[in-house]
């Protein structure tokens, strides 16, 4: 069963301290100021040549908009696990399929303010391959770049602070401190 319809809305899982689910909220009333705890992903996809595929925040998204980013990141819905929601998001906002799954940071978590829009999120980061030709959703992904991983972090290091989602730069940092980058 897909948590998400074409007639029903997103729904968010809220949860506790301990990672435990607490309740739901629709999407649109999660995020601001306030936005309360909850579940979430990020996935970092490689192609088959080892390149990262980073991805470019919709001038339109209510969190972060413009920023450049990782290749994925979403919220899980009731009842679906992280691989499952990875595989959802992929497809919807980049026309890709996820393969080669494997989690790099699961007890991931952050808390992020940018214009007022706070990302409060227990977030596991994954690693993992893609395959297909991304064909991104306007309204998710501005832009998309296959980078190998030391130009990936060469730009985050020398790009403005507002370039890059701050999960994105922080999560870098620690994939690479787990030596947990890939090989090209």
């Amino acid at each position: 069963m897909s948590p998400v319809t074409a007639t029903s809305e997103e729904l968010i899982v809220l949860v506790d301290d301990d990672g435990t689910a607490i309740g739901t909220m629709p999407k649109p009333l999660v995020h601001h100021g306030e936005t309360p705890l909850h579940r979430a992903f990020s996935a970092y996809l490689f192609d088959d040549d080892g390149r990262l595929l980073v991805t470019r925040r919709a001038a339109v998204k209510q969190t972060f908009p413009g920023m450049w980013t990782n290749t994925v990141c979403g919220h899980p819905g009731p009842g679906e696990d992280d691989a499952a929601a990875i595989a959802r998001r992929a497809a919807y906002e980049l026309g890709l399929r996820v393969g080669e799954l494997r989690p790099a940071l699961p007890g991931y978590r952050y808390r992020a303010e940018f214009r007022g829009v706070v990302e409060n999120e227990v977030c596991p980061v994954y690693l993992g391959r893609f395959s297909g030709t991304p064909a991104p959703d306007p309204g998710e992904v501005g832009e998309w770049e296959l980078l190998d991983w030391s130009t990936f972090r060469a730009r985050q290091e020398t790009q403005d602070a507002e370039a890059w989602s701050p999960w994105c730069r922080e999560q870098a940092r620690l994939i690479e401190e787990a030596g947990l980058v890939p090989a090209g």
